[in-house]
């Protein structure tokens, strides 16, 4: 697979505390149209933090059977063990994603070497490439590019998701990086210039809602086309903005569902619904880019977490239907 150009971390659509496989097949299809390279799965955005092992399972099987190859499937893995970590590595082996985004573990502070220990142990016991996620406003530990160099020496390690938002790190990392080790940035408002300084694309919360328009311009940076390109960052800035303007994915799920992409904005605790403030920064920036809205009152957020079909179950059902369907005609 290639780490490069556009690829989404897309929400977990949810109804009555339980995954929403119908808005969730929706929202695949919205990403496939737009042409993205690929999706990520229960990441940040995806909520991955509040969803059991088997829904995260679930959601990763279902975007698979939705995007049919048409694009990338990535499945998020965040745990503060690296057992746990493995454990659901291990249970999206048959799933037929093509990748996975594993996050450095969060509340433990571990040294580099237990990151890189972690890591290591992970892409030694996965056939999958592995993109690495340095998030320290969530996590609570950084990264470091010295420490990324070493494990880009990996084979299964093979592209980095870099969201300090520093433009500094970035350069770092391209220069002790192999050429093929892919540097994808997880801030939209540093995209372009990210991109400017030897990325390769980016993992992206504003292209769940404008996807077209990221594609367009991370296209315009590859031909060389900066006009283009810096008009329409500075068209999105609004809303990158606005989607960061409380905790993520409160705002972007919010937007998903007022442009009718989902059919419902809930949320699972201990995240709650968008602000009225938010929401009023929200429709602004939607309605500045030409979007048609249907600004509704987000539901409560709700516990979870849900039952998720039993996969023999599921394709019993199936088989059950295209029978009937077939007798029926």
């Amino acid at each position: 697979m290639s780490f490069h150009g556009v690829f989404t971390a897309i929400v977990t659509p949810m109804q009555q505390g339980c995954i929403d496989e119908a808005g969730l097949r929706n929202l695949v299809r919205s990403q496939i149209e737009a042409k993205v390279s690929g999706i990520i799965t229960c990441g940040s955005t995806g909520e991955g933090a509040t969803l059991t092992l088997e829904e995260q399972e679930y959601v990763a099987r279902i975007a698979v059977d939705e995007a049919m190859e048409r694009i990338q499937v990535i499945a998020g893995i965040g745990s503060r063990s690296t057992h746990e970590a493995l454990t659901l590595s291990e249970s999206l082996r048959e799933s037929g994603v093509d990748g996975l985004l594993i996050v450095t573990p969060a509340y433990n502070k571990p040294t580099a070497e237990g990151l890189e220990q972690h890591f290591l142990t992970l892409a030694e016991n996965t056939c999958l490439p592995i993109c690495l996620y340095n998030v320290p406003s969530r996590t609570g530990v950084d990264l470091k590019p010295e420490s990324v160099a070493r494990l880009a020496e990996h084979p299964r390690i093979v592209a980095i998701k870099e969201a300090t938002g520093s433009l500094v790190r970035a350069t770092d990392l391209r220069a002790r990086c192999p050429g093929d080790f892919a540097l994808l940035t997880g801030d939209d408002l540093t995209t372009m210039p990210f991109m400017a300084q030897g990325g390769d694309g980016c993992i992206s919360v504003v292209s769940n809602v404008a996807a077209t328009e990221m594609v367009e311009m991370l296209t315009a940076i590859e031909k060389g086309d900066l006009d283009r390109a810096v008009e329409i960052h500075l068209q999105l800035a609004p809303l990158a903005a606005a989607l960061f303007c409380e905790s993520n994915p409160i705002p972007v799920k919010t937007a998903c569902a007022w442009l009718g992409l989902i059919n419902t904005a809930e949320l699972r605790m201990p995240l709650s619904p968008l602000s009225e403030d938010g929401g009023d920064q929200l429709e602004a920036a939607l309605s500045g880019l030409g979007r048609s809205l249907d600004r509704s009152l987000s539901p409560k957020s709700t516990l979870g977490p849900g039952e998720v079909p039993d996969r023999e179950d599921a394709e019993a059902c199936t088989v059950e239907f295209e029978l009937e369907d077939g007798g029926a005609s």
